[in-house]
């Protein structure tokens, strides 16, 4: 019965999802809102939003509400989340108010996270809870956070790189910093410009990132035509780049996510220490799945590095999971 119903939101910097008990992700949307200026109307979300990017005229602003893992714009988080639940709860008004628990971004304010629990309250929830990314990344990634053992998790999202040791149920020692798939992309665009006077557009670095980035490591050189505007005529121009040009200008970035973890780990407890050695470390969150670097980060760290099952999906189902057991959540 629907009375027992959960809700799991993960509002990300890059896509927001939702995960409904017995049917698992039913939305995943790109964190993207388009409002009509003139009337305050919500004219879109999600991809729909983002296919208007650099399209649209002065009337409708296309807006990304989170940014490098905070609320950058909290009235257009807001509108993004009531739209989010709104289709979320369609067609259930007959039922009892559900449970949501929202995984809302770490470096999010007091107020900030008391103004969410609002906006979800009057989309029609009955109680809200925020849980920790850490904690909801490790719970979709299957690890066992309830036992005395130590799981370590990385969940690399689109505006931020979180790295926690969890333990009996809570965060032992974590680290966050303010890297991930946005800060990707925008190395690629000044690459581009730096080194071939050519501008291109996030969605064409997101393209070029998730086709031939690669992590430091050996691999089959893969090339890529990229087209963008000449700085120098103004004309558009295409280029041909591969993957070790790429591997060059993304070193700094890798090497930045390297170092979080590397911190986290020597503020572990030794009692917690052998078992990450054991199990190793789980990455989660869309820039993990960045060619080879699970490979790389196993051969820096020396210490067995996993994908998460669904990479992607793991803070969302985590928050579900979550959802379902509100005594864990209490607890």
């Amino acid at each position: 019965m629907f009375s027992s119903a959960a809700i799991g939101i993960d509002l990300g910097t890059a896509n927001t999802l939702v995960y409904i008990k017995n049917k698992g992700i039913i939305l995943n949307e790109p964190s993207v809102i388009a409002i009509n200026t003139t009337t305050k109307q919500v004219l879109a979300i999600g991809q729909k939003a983002k296919e208007m990017i650099g399209k649209t005229p002065p009337s409708i602003t296309i807006c990304h509400p989170l940014k490098d893992g905070v609320i950058a714009d909290f009235d257009m988080a807001s509108a993004l989340l009531k739209e989010v639940l709104s289709v979320a709860l369609k067609g259930r008004s007959g039922f009892k108010k559900p449970n949501v628990v929202i995984c809302a971004p770490s470096g999010a304010t007091s107020v900030e996270r008391l103004a969410i629990q609002d906006a979800a309250k009057q989309c029609g929830a009955k109680e809200v809870y925020l849980i920790d990314e850490p904690i909801a990344a490790a719970l979709g990634a299957e690890l066992p956070v309830n036992e005395p053992t130590a799981s370590a998790i990385v969940d690399l999202g689109g505006g931020t790189t979180e790295v926690g040791i969890i333990s009996l149920g809570g965060i032992v020692t974590s680290n966050t910093a303010k890297l991930g798939g946005d800060r990707i992309n925008n190395d690629i665009m000044h690459y581009m410009r730096k080194e071939y006077s050519i501008l291109i557009g996030a969605r064409t670095a997101e393209e070029i990132k998730t086709t031939i980035a690669y992590a430091p490591i050996e691999h089959a050189i893969v090339e890529l035509a990229v087209t963008g505007r000449d700085l120098v005529t103004g004309l558009p121009r295409s280029i041909q780049l591969n993957s070790l040009q790429l591997q060059d200008c993304l070193s700094e970035t890798f090497q930045a996510i390297l170092e979080i973890i590397r911190r986290t780990l020597e503020t572990c407890p030794p009692e917690l220490a052998g078992d990450i050695v054991e199990r190793g470390i789980v990455l989660t969150g869309g820039t993990a799945l960045i060619h080879g670097l699970d490979e790389w980060l196993a051969s820096e760290l020396f210490i067995p590095v996993h994908l998460a099952p669904s990479p992607l999906e793991s803070v969302a189902i985590g928050t579900g999971l979550s959802a379902e057991n509100l005594h864990f959540l209490n607890k």
